[in-house]
Formats: C-alpha cells, structure tokens, sequence
C-alpha cells in the first residue's frame, strides 16, 4: 500500500539489493583509499621532518609541463589541480547516482542529510570566523574547516565499528556526498581567480561536446579520454580551479540502469576510474600537500594563532555541533526521521567523524592563503592537528557504541535452552518458559547434590560437630 502523504519518511530505511551492494563495494573500496592516504601524509611528513627535507622542496616544486600552453606546473600543483581532478570526477559519479537513485533522489529523505551536511558546514565557519575576529586573524580561511575527508573517516569507522549498523556508515557515506557538492561549489565560487573568457567559452564548449556524445552512445576511451583532458586543461587556464571539470563530466554520466543492462555507464565508468582515485591520485595529492615541518614551536603556533586555532576548533567543535545539531533540527521540524537502527549517540559519533577534513581542506588551505607560504604552511598543520584530534575523539566514541551494540549482539544471539532459536524471540512462547524452568530447576538439583556430597565428606574426614 502506498504511504499516505502525511506519512514521516524515514531517512535511510532499507535499501533495494543493488543499492546495497553499492554502497558495499564503495565502502571497501573508500577503506583501502583511507589507509593509502593515510600512509601517504605519513611519509610526506617523514620526509618534511627529516635531513632530507630539502629534496622534497625540490621534487615538489620541480615544474614540468608544455608552458605554451600556460600548463607549466610545479609537481605539487600538477597533484593538486591535476591528479585530484580525477577524485572530483568520481565524486561527480557519486552525487549523481545518489541524486537519481540514492537518498537524495527523494525529497522528504533528501532532508536529514542536506540540513545535516548544511550546517556541518556553516558551524565551523562561523568557529573560524569568531576565533580569527576575536584575534585579529585573516579571515580568509574560514572555508578551510567546513570539508569532511570520505576517505579518512571511512577508514576509522571500518577498523573501529566492527559491530556498528550499517545505517551508521550510510549516513556517513550519504553524509559526505552532499558535503563534496557544497565543497565543490566553495572552491567555483569562492576560489576563482581573474577569469579568461575565451578559455572558459572553450571549455563550456568541450564539456556540451562531452555530453552529447554521451547522449548519443558513443564508446571508447580514446575518444572520452583525450577530450577530458582538453576539458580540464581549457578550465585550467579560464581561472576556474580545474577540479570543477571533473565533476562536471562525472555529473553528465547517466547513472540508471536501462534494460539489459548490469551496470549503467557511471557504474561501470567509477567502477573502472575509483581504483585510479583511491590508489594513485588521492595518495600522491597528500604525499606533496601534507609534507609541513613539524617542531614544538609549529605545534605551540597553531593553538597561540587566530587563524590555525580557528580551523583546529572549527574541525573539532564546529564540524560535531553542526552536524549533530542539523540532523536533530531536520528530525525534529521536518517530516523525515533517523533511521530506527541508529540512535542519538550514534550521530554524535558521526557528527565527531565528521571533523576529520584533510584532502580538500589541505587544497581549500592552499587557495586561501596562496600568497603567504609561512601561513599556508601553519595552516595545513592546523589541518593535520585537528583532523587527528577529532578522529581520536570519534574513535573513543565509536568504539564505546561498539561495545555496547557487540552487547546487544550477544544477547539477541543467546540460546540459554540449546533449541537452534535464539532466546530474544522466545520470550513470549509459554513453552520456551517452561523449559527454561525445568532448566534452571535441573541445575539448582545438581548443585543443591554437590553441595550435600561435600557436606557428607566434611562430616566423614572430621567427625560429627
């Protein structure tokens, strides 16, 4: 029977069997990215903080490219503006399968995590803003705080929510998505530099000529693949950050599934480009953005700077407020609802897990504050602290939930009498009482008979009191 028009939706209920083998896949797939990543700022910080910072100086800021072409980059940006076109691109696929046959696609479900993701964004810029106004900071990186790294946060969830409901980790994933849209459109926005027309009429023209041989079912790489890279090259030189290309060729995949068909094309195009992201573009993007020197005079700076302490407080405090705050107003003023599996705790954590921003806060960091190296430099190890800060905060939350539904777990998997059906769905079978009595009466008899044999040797070895 179809659902009243009064009816609440429930955000997140359950998921059609291809929708849930997606979201499996991209699960596993955004854990192995996470530990890879990871792995990543962990050498670049190695090897900013080791005699041999000097060749990372160098490797980095090594420029390569046609200068004809106004492609001249340094390596760092060639991961930056380059290699991470290739995340934004799979993050275009994502938002679009999840606005045509995901949560968002409806609605009253779209609600929980647009508000959620809204005010995940707007409470750390307004941290940032208050904590560099009262100190008489820059201003400029209030956007620096308000990205959620997918990766990094599915990583932690992963190795600590062993026992978690799935519905956590598609919240979170649900989550991200709408916070990568709204991160998207910050950096178009917000981050644009003087604009070439003519290059950006070409690339306009480049992304209607992607979208119609979509359209008209052309196939093949060399024909897609060559045109993307034109694509990305013309928004490069327009002044719009070259990411946007990406996700604007990853929004124009068709994203549903026609007849005969086992994967529509964005499937099948993110399934073969997503390894590409995860193992190559993400990991060399943080090996030549995370590389800051650390001392504990760097470390005493970002919490004694207006504008680090801003972005250390606007991940922590800012992400877990706004997020928790703006799924308990959309629950409460609108008609959708949290999913029955997850509880207020639960979104706490996820609010908490929220604040780990690292991949597009460390670019947002570097188009803020492009002008000031020393800066740019304090901020991304601002980003580095409070990323870490929040994760560890998280993790004590998640693994507290952990235990308590492991508990659960354990009593609705109870079979105290050995029939095969756990306990939990006896409870109101007179018979499962009956024999439960007879159990516990069994096990009285024997000990009440151990406890007269013992009396009886007492009595026996010592003689009668």
């Amino acid at each position: 029977m179809a659902a009243s028009k009064n009816q609440r939706s429930v955000f997140l209920g359950r998921l059609s069997l291809p929708e849930r083998n997606y979201l499996a896949d991209a699960l596993r797939t955004e854990t192995v990215g996470g530990v890879l990543l990871l792995v990543a700022a962990v050498a670049a910080l190695i090897w900013a903080n080791t005699p041999l910072r000097e060749s990372y100086e160098t490797v980095r800021s090594f420029h390569l490219g046609p200068g004809s072409l106004g492609l001249n980059l340094s390596v760092q940006h060639w991961a930056a503006d380059g290699l991470l076109a290739i995340f934004f691109f799979v993050a275009g696929i994502e938002l679009k399968r999840e606005l045509v046959a995901g949560e968002l696609r409806d609605p009253k479900a779209a609600v929980l995590p647009v508000v959620a993701a809204l005010c995940g964004m707007a409470a750390p810029a307004i941290v940032y803003a208050l904590t560099a106004s009262a100190g008489g900071g820059s201003l400029g990186g209030w956007a620096v705080p308000t990205a959620t790294d997918i990766a990094f946060a599915l990583a932690v969830l992963a190795v600590i929510g062993t026992s978690l409901p799935s519905a956590l980790r598609a919240f979170l994933l649900t989550l991200a998505v709408v916070d990568d849209l709204f991160a998207i459109l910050i950096i178009a926005i917000f981050f644009t530099s003087k604009l070439n027309f003519a290059a950006l009429g070409f690339a306009v023209v480049g992304l209607v000529v992607f979208w119609v041989l979509l359209r008209k079912g052309v196939r093949g790489w060399y024909v897609y693949v060559p045109l993307a890279v034109v694509n990305w090259a013309l928004m490069y030189n327009s002044g719009v950050h070259a990411t946007i290309a990406g996700v604007a060729m990853g929004l124009m995949l068709r994203c549903t599934r026609r007849d005969g068909e086992k994967h529509s094309p964005g499937e099948h195009i993110e399934h073969l480009v997503r390894p590409l992201s995860a193992g190559l573009a993400v990991p060399l993007f943080a090996l030549f953005s995370a590389g800051v020197a650390v001392s504990g005079g760097a470390l005493s700076d970002v919490f004694s700077r207006p504008e680090t302490l801003g972005v250390v407080l606007g991940l922590v405090v800012g992400k877990a407020v706004g997020v928790f705050g703006g799924t308990w107003a959309a629950a409460r003023f609108t008609r959708a609802e949290l999913n029955p599996d997850l509880k207020w705790p639960d979104v706490l954590a996820v609010a908490s897990l929220a604040g780990i921003g690292f991949t597009v806060s460390l670019l947002i960091g570097e188009l803020a504050f492009s002008g000031d190296a020393v800066l740019t430099g304090e901020v991304k190890a601002a980003v580095l602290v409070g990323s870490l800060i929040a994760a560890v905060l998280a993790g004590t939350l998640l693994k507290l939930r952990d235990n308590k539904y492991k508990k659960l777990c354990e009593e609705e998997d109870r079979d105290e009498d050995e029939d095969g059906i756990p306990d939990i769905y006896e409870q109101d079978n007179p018979e499962y009482h009956l024999r439960m009595a007879a159990k516990y009466e069994a096990k009285a008899a024997a000990h009440r008979k151990l406890a007269e044999v013992a009396a009886g040797r007492t009595t026996s070895d010592d003689g009668p009191a």
